[in-house]
């Protein structure tokens, strides 16, 4: 069927290049029916329907079509394709550890893409290219030692290799080098077992159990760990001084037979339940899940050891390596308009709702800039309309009237968002819009506001893990991560100046884990160092404070019992009003004043309307 003949020539060409690549999919997948959406994708000006739930999502596409976005989607539509053709769900394997499940994924993945186009060179000539983007957009070039590469990432690049027998490109960066050194002998062992069973996806599986507990990523069941190679003795092959004493007849039996002399993993969970002592593998922590971002200046937080807010215990190990750095330190001019390009389709889908309700907020506070009279007073101006009152009553009170000072004149609104790995995907995606449309609301009303984000540099610990583990692991450290805390959007900046920083937030491999007691404490800090009156904090978040280094050498609700007593500080402060916004997560346990939604797409319209109760005059409001 030709296209109308008022179409754009770009448009044709979009949408000839979209059937084609469906069309391809779809056969090279075996799956005729098979539902195809591209991100961003909207028919004139109404919304794309919803996904169904097997729905292949493929990247965006604007009508220029750059050869970048060609290529990116011709590797996602053939990668998809051939896990469509050659995975199985029923076979998948389940970890408790997230870290270990994501490689499992990433492994499984690289099994489809690799054994599936064994016969066909253009689509390996594809998936290449979309290997090569992939490691260029995580910034592997940057990464320098082992601990800055992702487990799963290198582990995917490794097993890539050993099942192709072609050489890793030059994109994955010496960090790709470290991890091949430091890789056991049974690591190896399971990376050919891999590469033979590959055709098998049973029989991979279980090949990716023993690479994941050779990496301590996972603890083995125990039928499994008594088939895996051991790795006990040290690297020079000495046996310790307790292996020493034991009589000679007890150790005749090789090294590996018995799978309780192994070095299990100890899970690394905030539920533990561990203390400061306990002594955890120093490779599994310091795996991160996904690309290091550069450091971007220091912190302006307290010193090595000490004391993070008021007279409470808990501490830093060290602050040196913390950042707060603004959003566009983090990313290039170019990639930083992609970002946002990107998170304005996001926002064609969510703009109806959400700016409704923001007119409707901003309706509400320009009317409260006229003229607001409080009525019936016994002092103040006389009001006309009670003139006959106090001719007929001199006596009687309540005849006269005073303007009311407006209180959000004199007001600055800071919206603090989880920068999590858990707020990856829609949550995230809703929470820039939001405040990009609050931002635009408030400024057009002359509210002062500001977009924080926090997250940390690294998974599972960074520098200051690193110098705990030099130091001989000191027990109770405290907290073991490397803070990044993000500016958006200052007060002072206007929007437009700020709008291209709100797109940082969708970029992959920002999102890593959450220590909310600090990062609640310094946005509360910049707000007290604001000359306006009242001061209005927002927090949305999905979740408990998460960070698995700091788990494993304190005590389970280290993290979580800060977080209360810099809520309680912070509710203290008479010219702060602290609300909180939970995503699928309740936060009432934390905050007095929260709300929690079961979705996403509540985001926008819960904000709106605890903004409006917040800005309505005090003797108006629900009693909350």
């Amino acid at each position: 069927m030709s296209a109308p003949k008022n179409s754009p020539p770009d448009e044709n060409r979009q949408e000839g290049f979209r059937r084609a690549t469906i069309a391809t999919l779809r056969a090279m997948g075996g799956t005729p029916e098979q539902s195809v959406d591209f991100q961003g994708a909207v028919v004139g000006n109404r919304l794309p329907a919803p996904l169904a739930p097997d729905a292949v999502q493929l990247p965006y596409l604007s009508r220029s079509m750059h050869d970048r976005e060609i290529q990116k989607i011709r590797g996602a539509a053939d990668a998809a394709a051939l896990k469509l053709r050659y995975h199985k769900s029923g076979l998948n394997a389940q970890f408790p550890e997230p870290q270990a499940q994501e490689a499992f994924n990433v492994l499984e993945q690289a099994r489809c893409e690799v054994y599936g186009s064994r016969h066909m060179a253009g689509v390996r000539a594809n998936l290449d290219q979309r290997v090569i983007q992939q490691c260029a957009e995580a910034g592997c070039n940057r990464m320098a030692t082992k601990d800055e590469m992702p487990a799963a990432m290198a582990l995917s690049l490794l097993a890539r290799e050993a099942m192709s027998g072609e050489h890793t490109p030059s994109q994955a960066g010496p960090a790709l080098e470290a991890w091949r050194a430091s890789l056991s002998p049974s690591a190896k062992n399971a990376l050919a077992e891999m590469a033979v069973t590959q055709s098998d996806q049973k029989a991979f599986a279980r090949a990716i159990t023993h690479l994941l507990g050779a990496c301590q990523l996972t603890e083995l069941p125990e039928e499994i760990e008594q088939q895996a190679p051991s790795d006990d003795l040290s690297e020079d092959e000495q046996p310790s001084e307790d292996e020493a004493a034991v009589p000679q007849e007890d150790q005749q039996t090789p090294a590996g037979d018995d799978p309780d002399e192994e070095d299990g993993y100890q899970p690394e969970s905030g539920e533990s339940g561990i203390t400061g002592e306990t002594e955890t593998s120093s490779d599994a922590l310091d795996s991160p899940e996904t690309g290091s971002e550069e450091a971007a200046g220091p912190s302006d937080q307290s010193g090595e050891g000490t004391a993070i807010g008021g007279g409470s215990t808990y501490k830093a190990y060290t602050t040196k390596f913390d950042e707060e750095v603004g959003a566009a330190e983090l990313c290039d001019p170019d990639e930083l308009d992609r970002l946002r390009q990107q998170l304005d389709q996001q926002l064609v889908q969510l703009q109806g709702l959400i700016s409704r309700l923001a007119h409707r907020l901003q309706r509400r506070l320009m009317a409260q800039q006229q003229r607001r009279w409080e009525f019936e007073q016994e002092e103040g101006i006389i009001d006309a309309g009670r003139l006959s009152r106090v001719v007929t009553n001199p006596t009687m009170p309540l005849s006269y009237k005073y303007e009311c000072e407006m209180e959000f004149r004199d007001t600055v609104v800071t919206l603090l968002i989880d920068n999590s790995g858990s707020m990856r995907g829609r949550p995230i995606g809703t929470a820039a819009i939001c405040g990009d449309i609050l931002a635009r609301t408030l400024e057009r009303c002359g509210v002062k506001v500001e977009v924080l984000g926090f997250t940390t540099r690294q998974w599972k610990g960074g520098q200051s893990r690193e110098q705990w583990v030099k130091n001989g692991r000191p027990p109770e450290p405290g907290r073991l991560n490397d803070l990044r805390h993000i500016i958006y959007k200052d007060a002072d900046t206007p929007w437009r100046r700020a709008r291209k920083n709100l797109g940082l937030m969708l970029r992959d491999g920002l999102l890593k884990e959450n220590i909310d007691g600090e990062s609640l404490l310094w946005a509360w800090k910049r707000l007290k160092r604001r000359p306006e009156h009242r001061h209005i904090l927002m927090v949305i978040s999905d979740g408990a404070p998460v960070d698995d280094s700091t788990f494993s050498a304190n005590p389970h609700n280290y993290l979580e019992n800060h977080l209360r007593e810099v809520i309680k500080r912070i509710e203290s402060d008479r010219n702060t009003e602290l609300l909180a916004i939970g995503i699928g997560h309740d936060v009432t346990r934390y905050y007095r004043h929260s709300v929690t939604i079961s979705s996403a797409e509540d985001l926008g319209g819960t904000m709106m309307a605890q903004l409006s109760e917040l800005f309505t005059p005090a003797g108006q409001r629900r009693v909350r």
